[in-house]
């Protein structure tokens, strides 16, 4: 099992090894996008970029940067990631809307 603390919201979420990071916040009611984001986000395909959120801590326990993140966030801090294409499989902290 793996702990997800968002910090902003000063939330706990328990996920299986595995779980999508996108999925699990939106099921547990964690706003992950920006204004821009919610008009025109891709629906978790990967496609637009903009579900980002900071990791804090745990980012070892994440899935590596697909090569969507790589172009995506090139010019982000390595602790940025799209919530959408990381899978978490340990504990996490994770700051929302960076």
């Amino acid at each position: 099992m793996a702990d997800i603390s968002f910090v902003n919201e000063n939330k706990l979420v328990v996920a299986a090894d595995g779980a999508n990071l996108r999925e699990k916040a939106l099921q547990n009611g964690i706003d992950i996008y920006k204004l821009m984001g919610k008009l025109s986000n891709c629906g978790g395909y990967g496609q637009c970029g903009t579900c980002i959120v900071e990791i804090v801590e745990g980012g070892e326990n994440l899935s590596p940067r697909t090569e969507f993140e790589q172009r995506k966030l090139k010019k982000k801090p390595d602790s940025y990631r799209l919530a959408c294409q990381t899978l978490v499989n340990g504990p996490v902290s994770v700051k929302t809307k960076p």
